[in-house]
């Protein structure tokens, strides 16, 4: 079955993870997934990921990660979508939660959290955002 929003599959299996109490969830592997778990990982929000093969298909196993029983991640959501996509620029970035939280852009650069994209100067498209 092709999966036409590979980021949206991805914060999915997070999401319902988290609720199932996992100590890991399994994602196939791609190059953009990739680059939002380093993110999520840089920012604290899930413990690491590793590479694995999934039916002889290459795969990723995703560590999640608990504070005294509750999820790191209280809510992951995808903002830009296969149908309706939302660029910003680097001045215009969405800031989530006051800051307590984390907007994934899409940049020229790589992709990067909104400080990290801030800090840089890029914009891009904002993938998802995380609190």
């Amino acid at each position: 079955m092709a999966i036409n929003d590979p980021v949206g599959d991805l914060l999915t299996r997070i999401r319902n993870g988290q609720r199932a109490r996992k100590d890991s969830v399994l994602t196939p592997a791609s190059k953009l997934r990739t680059r939002v778990l380093d993110v999520l990982q840089r920012e604290g929000y899930i413990r690491g990921y590793s590479d694995e093969t999934l039916n002889e298909h290459p795969g990723i196993r995703i560590e999640l990660k608990y504070f005294e029983g509750q999820p790191a991640i209280q809510h992951i959501a995808r903002v830009s979508k296969p149908g309706r996509r939302v660029y910003s620029g680097s001045k215009e970035l969405p800031v989530v939660r006051n800051g307590l939280g984390i907007t994934i852009v899409s940049t020229p650069k790589g992709v990067l959290s909104d400080a990290e994209a801030r800090e840089q100067n890029v914009g891009g498209e904002v993938l998802a955002e995380v609190f």
